[in-house]
């Protein structure tokens, strides 16, 4: 029976710092500078009425409005979602510059949505202000119990963010919409590869306890916006139109992670608690695959990411 005292989070950190370094500079290396206000058709703001609506926001689908609706409401909580990551990751130089910088370019995100929406008036603002208040006065937010499964989360996390972004984009009719949900998306696929990638670098320094970890969080994700005011209804007219929905979620999220990534079906020479975690993450993904392909065969569920090369970079 394989045996390996786990670190502390601190001592993981600091160990990890010379990854972090690497991954962050690769992020750089790759990552466009942009603007939110370059995206934006300011002009049709003459279409709106007194209230801030406009007669022509119904040339998009409930589904496709929805999936606006919960993103950017998503990316509304952001404060707390710093707080969760900043708490997870201390106060060493590199992992305080990553924080900080992660959450400036989530902002981005929240500013460029809300201009969209708000001038196609393709929301109510008064409903999607009111929302907004709901969901950042609760605070909902995942608490993963330690670093080795904040990185699983938050790699799972960015990835489906990307997706349900991209396919957002995909659904709008206007070339400003694509565009700017093709840069949010292209944005979180960086975020996406830095956690996929301090993951494994977890896996590589202490297989059996980042297993562990990644069975806690793949048998028991949820979306971010859960705390959203009627998520549940949102979520099932985002299914519908195809944009994010449980075949995505299997086919497109856990299974390359757990196959392809992170390899969890190859490793060995692990802890007996381990060997379970493995067995039980092999089990689930085969379990949700099965069911995500009947779907697929029986309703005809879209499970396309076809992002371009771009947001699909994998350094």
């Amino acid at each position: 029976m394989a045996t390996l005292t786990s670190k502390t989070d601190e001592q993981l950190l600091e160990e990890l710092i010379p990854e972090a370094e690497r991954l962050i500079n690769r992020h750089f290396g790759v990552q466009k500078e942009w603007f939110p206000h370059e995206f934006i058709p300011w002009e049709e703001a003459a279409n709106l009425d007194e209230n801030g609506n406009c007669p022509e926001s119904d040339v998009i689908d409930e589904g496709t409005k929805s999936a606006l609706y919960v993103n950017l409401l998503t990316e509304d909580n952001l404060p707390y979602y710093y707080n969760d990551v900043n708490r997870m990751f201390g106060t060493n130089d590199t992992w305080r510059y990553w924080t900080r910088r992660w959450t400036a370019e989530e902002g981005r995100h929240s500013i460029v949505i809300r201009d969209y929406i708000t001038v196609k008036g393709l929301i109510d603002p008064k409903e999607l202000e009111r929302a907004r208040m709901f969901q950042v006065e609760g605070g909902e937010t995942p608490h993963p119990q330690g670093i080795r499964d904040g990185f699983a989360y938050l790699a799972m996390q960015e990835l489906a963010t990307r997706i349900s972004h991209h396919n957002t984009g995909k659904k709008l009719p206007d070339k400003n919409g694509q565009a700017l949900m093709r840069r949010v998306a292209i944005d979180e696929n960086l975020h996406y590869l830095f956690y996929r990638d301090m993951a494994t670098a977890t896996l590589e320094e202490n297989p059996s306890a980042t297993v562990e970890a990644i069975n806690r969080q793949i048998t028991n994700f949820k979306m971010p916006g859960t705390g959203i005011k009627d998520f549940v209804k949102h979520s099932r007219k985002i299914a519908k139109a195809g944009i994010y929905n449980f075949a995505i979620h299997s086919e497109n999220i856990v299974k390359p992670l757990v196959y392809g990534h992170w390899k969890i079906d190859k490793l060995s020479n692990l802890t007996d608690a381990a060997k379970a975690a493995q067995e039980n993450i092999i089990k689930f993904t085969e379990k949700i695959s099965k069911i995500a392909q009947k779907l697929i065969s029986a309703e005809g569920t879209s499970i396309s990411d076809s992002s371009d090369s771009e947001s699909q970079e994998n350094p």
